[in-house]
């Protein structure tokens, strides 16, 4: 399920974090669900059990799953609004980058074209999901 890209420019726990949020976002992942322990994931993506660790304590901080001692990890009631709340609090960033994109030149129909092809699946090709 989760994958490292080797070749990324982003450290392995946060393509970990961001595949998790994708996966909760997609229902993949649902309250509840337990999540694969530390060392089964180490294995799987043959990286080191401290940044698959890592991961694990910062989706914790950020409240996508909780610790159960003896039980494992297991994905909060709550983790996809707190992940929606997340990703609308980028609409700023977004309203930059639209700024500077005009700016530089590029048109309205533009940016809408490029929305409305994300929106119908077409600009997912690239990432593989």
């Amino acid at each position: 399920m989760f994958q490292i890209d080797v070749m990324s420019r982003t450290p392995a726990y946060e393509q970990i974090i961001e595949q998790f949020e994708q996966f909760v976002m997609m229902d993949i992942l649902r309250p509840g669900d337990k999540m694969i322990s530390v060392r089964q994931m180490s294995v799987q993506l043959s990286v080191n059990p401290n940044t698959i660790q890592k991961a694990y304590s910062e989706m914790d901080l950020r409240g996508y799953i909780r610790s159960v001692p003896g039980k494992g990890c297991f994905v909060t009631q709550e983790a996809k609004e707190i992940i929606q709340r997340g990703h609308r609090n980028k609409m700023n960033e977004i309203r930059e980058i639209v700024r500077s994109l005009i700016l530089a030149g590029v048109t309205k129909e533009e940016l809408i074209e490029l929305i409305n092809e994300e929106f119908e699946g077409r600009g997912t090709d690239d990432q593989g999901f």
